[in-house]
């Protein structure tokens, strides 16, 4: 697929991590429309199956408003067992987040989605693993009173300054930032979009 024929990429996000994210492997999206959809996650619904869904959803929503385009969608999910952390909006959310993860293991699951001009859409799901060292109440009140959390799943961003709250890391680091790269570039060239 040339460049010239190649259809017009839209971001279904308004992060701008996302967008930066894109810029490492030289992609730059051609229009970005951020998806509005219902994140609420379902009865019994598990967080590897919440960020498929959501991804999914995300590029069904916006394809109507690009139909001669590709898609990209993502949703990232922070979880402690089954336990699905929100997407800190409070303050009191972010600190309850910070408390469930203080010393202990998590997951980040996204989900990625590339919806085709042609209705297909084709999907990854990547998983790491990350664990925080026992944070003390002063860690956690500089850590919110620097605003990082808002909007954040699991009530942090691994790419400021909470890095430094991180003992182990398993996978992939820029899934935790909110677009896993390696599968990312896979979906593109897996179609012609990005060369190899």
């Amino acid at each position: 697929m040339s460049s010239s024929t190649r259809p017009p990429l839209v971001l279904a996000s308004g992060s701008p991590r996302r967008v930066d994210l894109l810029a490492r492997i030289g992609v730059t999206p051609d229009r970005i429309l951020p998806s509005e959809i219902d994140e609420t996650p379902l009865k019994d619904e598990l967080p590897r199956q919440l960020a498929a869904r959501l991804s999914r959803a995300k590029a069904l929503a916006v394809a109507p408003q690009a139909p001669d385009c590709l898609v990209l969608a993502a949703d990232t999910v922070v979880s402690v067992g089954r336990r699905i952390l929100p997407k800190a909006e409070t303050e009191e959310e972010a600190r309850a987040c910070l408390g469930l993860l203080s010393g202990r293991r998590h997951r980040v699951q996204t989900g990625v989605s590339l919806a085709l001009p042609d209705g297909r859409v084709l999907a990854r799901l990547v998983e790491s693993i990350v664990t925080f060292q026992r944070l003390t109440q002063q860690q956690v009140d500089a850590y919110i009173a620097g605003g990082e959390w808002h909007g954040k799943a699991g009530g942090y961003a691994i790419h400021q300054s909470a890095e430094v709250f991180v003992r182990f890391l398993s996978g992939s680091h820029s899934n935790i930032v909110g677009l896993p790269l390696h599968e990312t570039a896979q979906l593109l060239r897996g179609i012609g979009w990005l060369r190899p």
